[in-house]
This record gives structure tokens, sequence and C-alpha cells, in this order.
């Protein structure tokens, strides 16, 4: 089949996945090699599964031979007597350390990365397997088995591999072409204005790549864009015409509903970065629910607010109560007494927010009216800045400090929400009080989610430069979004630790942040997934002042916590995790740098990024490697970088498979979680 030349030319941009990771020491034994060399190939076999949803093939013939090395290394390992291996075979068991690395890696790439990217990638995928079995071809050619003593069945193994793996050729899955062919044909249809038929659709997302509900398309539908987001991405609009089928797949095989709860769990997206509905005719024109009655779920005529705080349609609440109902139809609770309180302010004036004058009306009227100004906030910028010009900010203001935890809640989230604008930020950071306020919220607030709101409400304010030195100055605001980040829920720790990382963006903010415990509480951070790519971001800009380094430094945990990140994180965690150590070491001196290079396990995160990372995370990781080899400690940790950085160079090429010119590098990192 024709491929794209999106294949060949994003390939050619990217490092090999597979390359220049798991360097074996310089100073190892030959029993101390063959023991690590044992541990890995059994790693390979035992934590690897061939579970992938494509290359399956592939992935269990690759298996199959790494379990025959673990049979061979095993065998050496249990019958070692001391005797030093000849020359030869130490070189090639080094090569073969390196081999069975990049095995892993790209079995675990297979494994957890996204079904449509590795459809998208089969044949540079399939030519790095290829790869691996011609190496295992050209390492056993030169194995000097006669000089290793090994058992008959150990030899038989070995011999047999050596054959297999030179008659290995290259696989394509032809069900993974017919597939990807079915893919071309629908991004072919919507191009052409067509909607793809919905029985083939499913056919292909639900029965080929086993896309069965609506969370794991979205995951799909992520992925793809983060590869859409990276830099390096070539023919970036055949990729987004990806995305855009795996967006109309996911909306029309799952339904718009799918992802409720998935939504209602991010309460403060959903507010922030909710679209506006699309434009309707004026036939169509659909109320907003708010204002629907609860009970008729009609446009209210003559809205009443009964004594929960809850507002009807008088006609409607005046039948439910004269059939001798005696609780609140939408809260449930008891109505005390059966008087209903008119709106304030009557019908809007031209120009007005609606129920922008209710804001001087009682405290029922009061709580009812910011409750709609913060829902009215969420969508469209018309809408926010609307409000802002009606007056409505200095009397949300006076809200916040209102007794009543729903009136002070709805205040500080409309004012979340109305700073998403950024002309509203002006006003809001203008308005006396205002800010003293907002960090009362967040220190004292009378439920949770106002404390939370406070705290995205800075994070959104400090997007402005100039507002961040005025939140850091602000008595209580840099210690309480602190102590949010120790002791708040998953959602206030996130809001806490973006706040703190806006303001360390800001040089003036660095003192304000080491007295506050800042950095103790985002070294703390760094333990924990959901915040540990903001807590390490704002580390590094912290620590580009001496002062700011020289605290961070004497942190017991910052250093293995940092490099523990380098493992496990995100591409961008990653990235900023490698910068921060990076600035540590420049800004602490001599004995900072001796501490880093010390870290278990760092010379293998850097070979790891100096490959698989991001572009600036390569930049990153490269820069402190020299610093570390500089410091003389490289060689106790066996980095063996300048082996690693002058053998980049060599493995990437491309070979004629007899289908054309294929490159065989597989892109982005491998910590996608699993499908």
């Amino acid at each position: 089949m024709a491929f794209s030349p999106f294949f060949s030319s994003f390939s050619r941009r990217r490092k090999s996945l597979a390359a220049g990771v798991f360097f074996p020491g310089r100073d190892l034994s030959d029993v101390d090699l063959v023991r690590t060399l044992a541990s890995l190939a059994g790693e390979v076999c035992s934590s690897v599964k061939a579970s992938a949803p494509f290359q399956r093939r592939n992935s269990r013939s690759l298996i199959s031979k790494v379990k025959i090395f673990l049979s061979l290394f095993e065998f050496l390992r249990d019958s070692f007597t001391g005797d030093r291996l000849p020359s030869s075979a130490t070189l090639c068991f080094k090569e073969i350390h390196i081999l069975l690395g990049r095995s892993k890696n790209l079995l675990v790439y297979c494994a957890q990365s996204s079904r449509i990217w590795l459809l998208l990638q089969s044949v540079q995928i399939s030519g790095q397997f290829h790869d691996l079995n011609q190496e295992i071809s050209t390492l056993l050619d030169v194995l000097p088995l006669g000089d290793l003593a090994l058992a008959a069945d150990v030899q038989e193994q070995i011999e047999l591999l050596q054959r297999q793996a030179r008659r290995s050729k290259l696989f394509l899955d032809p069900r993974e072409e017919a597939l990807l062919r079915r893919i071309y044909a629908f991004i072919d249809e919507l191009d052409k204005g067509r909607s793809p038929d919905l029985s083939e659709l499913r056919e292909v997302f639900v029965d080929g790549l086993a896309i069965r509900e609506a969370s794991a398309c979205k995951a799909e539908v992520d992925f793809l864009e983060q590869i859409c987001n990276e830099e390096e991405v070539a023919d970036i609009s055949f990729l987004h015409s990806v995305v855009a089928l795996a967006r109309y797949a996911r909306f029309s095989l799952f339904g718009f509903d799918a992802d409720a709860g998935e939504i209602s769990g991010d309460r403060r997206m959903l507010e922030e970065a909710a679209p506006p509905p699309p434009p309707m005719g004026p036939g169509d024109a659909v109320p907003p629910k708010e204002f629907c009655c609860p009970i008729s779920l009609d446009l209210m005529r003559d809205p009443v607010i009964v004594c929960t705080g809850q507002t009807y349609d008088r006609s409607s609440i005046v039948r439910w109560m004269n059939e001798g109902h005696s609780s609140c139809p939408n809260s449930g609770q008891p109505l005390r007494h059966s008087r209903l309180q008119g709106r304030c302010g009557g019908q809007p004036r031209d120009g007005e927010a609606p129920s922008g004058a209710a804001l001087v009306g009682g405290d029922a009227a009061k709580t009812v009216a910011a409750r709609e100004l913060r829902l009215l906030a969420k969508n469209g910028g018309e809408n926010r800045a609307s409000i802002a010009e009606a007056g409505a900010i200095p009397l949300l203001r006076r809200l916040l400090s209102s007794p009543d935890p729903a009136a002070q809640e709805n205040s500080v989230t409309a004012i979340l929400n109305l700073s998403i604008l950024e002309k509203n930020k002006s006003q809001i950071m203008a308005e006396p009080g205002c800010l003293s306020s907002i960090v009362e919220v967040l220190i004292s607030g009378r439920t949770t989610e106002a404390r939370e709101n406070a705290a995205a409400t800075l994070f959104s304010l400090s997007a402005v430069h100039d507002y961040k030195k005025m939140i850091s100055s602000e008595e209580g605001a840099v210690e309480a979004l602190t102590g949010l980040l120790r002791e708040g829920s998953q959602r206030g720790k996130k809001d806490a630790v973006t706040a703190l990382f806006n303001i360390s963006t800001h040089c003036d903010c660095c003192e304000r942040m080491i007295q506050s415990g800042a950095t103790t509480a985002l070294v703390a951070a760094l333990a924990e997934d959901a915040v540990a790519e903001e807590a390490a971001g704002a580390l590094a800009l912290l620590m580009r002042q001496p002062a700011a380094a020289a605290a961070i430094g004497r942190e017991e945990a910052a250093v293995p916590r940092l490099a523990g990140l380098m493992g496990r994180g995100t591409p961008r965690a990653k990235e900023y995790a490698v910068a921060a150590l990076l600035e540590l070491c420049r800004c602490g001196g001599g004995a900072m740098t001796e501490k880093v290079a010390r870290a278990p396990a760092l010379g293998a995160l850097l070979q790891t990024l100096l490959f698989t990372g991001t572009k600036r995370a390569r930049r990153k990781a490269a820069s402190l490697a020299k610093l570390c080899q500089r410091c003389q400690l490289a060689l106790d940790g066996g980095w063996a970088l300048e082996y690693a950085l002058s053998r980049s160079s060599s493995i990437r090429r491309s070979r004629n498979f007899g289908r054309g010119d294929v490159s065989v590098s597989v892109p982005v990192s491998i910590s996608v979680p699993v499908l």
C-alpha cells in the first residue's frame, strides 16, 4: 500500500526510541556484567508482556529471543568460576546489554502507546523490530561460543536463535494495513464533506482498534493532540485530520453524554473552559436552564424566591404548595413558611447583566444573583465583559465576606470566571480590597470549593506579570497557597501549585516563596503525580536565583525526587525536572553538583532523555551530563555518556525493505498510560 509522506518526514526528524539507553558501567567485573545481563533479560521477559494492541507478532518474536539470552546468562551466572571471560565475549556482552535495553523500551512503548498512533507508525515500528533482529544476528556471529564452555542444551538454543535471526524478515501485519487503509478512507470522506458510514466506523474503532468506551477514545484524542503540539512534527495537517476523525468517532459512537461524570468531576475546568453554544436561529432559541423553572422546566415569567433560596416560577411553586407539599422541590429542604419574595430590580435595562440589580437586594436575592452571574460568566467573553461593565465586580467583592457559605462560594467563583477575560483582570485588581478579600477566602473560606476557587482566581490573575508581585506581597497569600498545596484535595492542590508556578516566574517573588515555606511544599509535591509537573516547573524557575537554589538544595528529598520524576513523569515533567537539577548545579556550586551526580541511576535517566526527551529536555540533559562528568563522579555511576553520544549518530539509518524507503525511528516518549 502507498503510505503518506507524513510517516517518513516525521520519522526523520525524531531520535530512535529504541536507541541509546541502558549502557553498562565501564568498570563492571565479568561476574557483575553477567548478573546484570541476566537481570535485564529477566525484566524484559517478566515485566513486559506481549499485550500490545498492535505489533503482537513482532513483540512475541522478540520476547522469545530474549528468553534464550536469559537462559544463556543464567547458566553463565550459576556456573561462574571466577576466571575472566574472553575479551571478545565481554565486548559482545556489553553490546547485548545495549540491545536488551533497547528491546525493553520498544516493547514498553508498544504496550503503552495509543492504538491509533501505533497503527499510523506500524511500518516504522516494524522496522525497529527488524533492526533488532539483524543486530541479534550480527552479535551472535561474533560471539565466541566455543570459549564459553556452555552446556549442550544452552549452546543448542543459542545456535537455533542464530539461525532464526539470520532468516528473519520485516513483518508488516496485513490486518493493520487493512485498518490503516480504512482510516485513510474515512479521512478522505471527511475532507470531501461527507460523513463516514456509522457501521463501518464502529467496525474500525470498536472491533478493529478495540476502543470500546468514550474514555478510551478521549485518551486517544489527548495523545494525538499532544503529538500535534510538539515542535518537530512535520505534515501537521495530516495529523490534525486524524485527530478530527478520532473526535468525530468519539461523539458519533459514544454520544455527547458519555463524559457527564468526567465533566462534573472537574467543575472549575467546566466553568473556565466551556465553549459558547453554537449560534441558533431566532426560532430555535433555547433559554439557559438557569432561567427555567425547576418544576415546569419552562422559562420563568414571574420568578420568586422561597425561604430556602431556590427560585421558581410563581404559578408553579404556588400550585406545588397548594397540593400539600411542604418541602422545597429542588433542594428537599423543609419550607418553613409560604412567603414568596419577588425578584428585585425587575427586567434588566439595555446593557445590564441579568440579576446585576439583585445584588443590592435582600440576602437571599444576593445569593441567587451571584449564582446566576457565576453561571452566566461561564460562557463567552461577551458575557464576561457585559457583567463587568454593568458594575458587578464591586458588588461581588462585598459578598466575599458574606457569612452565607453559598453567597461567598458563588461570588468568588463568579469573580474567577470573570477574570478569564483579560481586561477584567485589571478591574478586579483595581477594585479596592478585592485582592485582600480573595486571599481571605483562600485562608478561611466557608466551603472547600470557595477556598479552591479563590486559589484558582489568584492563578488566573497572576497570568499578568505585574500582578505576580502584588499577589505575593499580599499578606498571607503565598502561605495560604502553600497550605492548600500541602493539605488540600487533589483539585485544591492543582489550583495552588499552578498559582505558585505563575508567581515563581517573577524574579522578585523568590524571597517570599522561600520565607513562606513554598519551596519546601513544592519539593514535597514532586512525589504526587497530579501536581508534580507544575511543582518541578516552579522549582526550575526559582532555582535561577542563588538564594532559592541554596534553600532547595538543603531539602534532602529535592534531588532524589527530581531524579525520580525524570524517570516516571510526563514529557513536560521530565523536562522541568532535568532543568531544575541543571539550575541547582549551576547555582549551587561544586558541592551541589557532586550531590546531583551521585543521585541513583541519574546516568541512565540522562541517557534516556538524550534520545527520547523533548527538544528542550535533550538540551538540558546534555548540559547536566557535562557538568556531572566534570565532577569526576560519572565513572562511579557507570554512565559512559561519551559512548552513548558517539553511538547515537550511527544507529539512525534507513533500510530498503522492498516496500520503498522506510525510516525506522519511533517518536515520542514512552510515558503514555495504558489505553
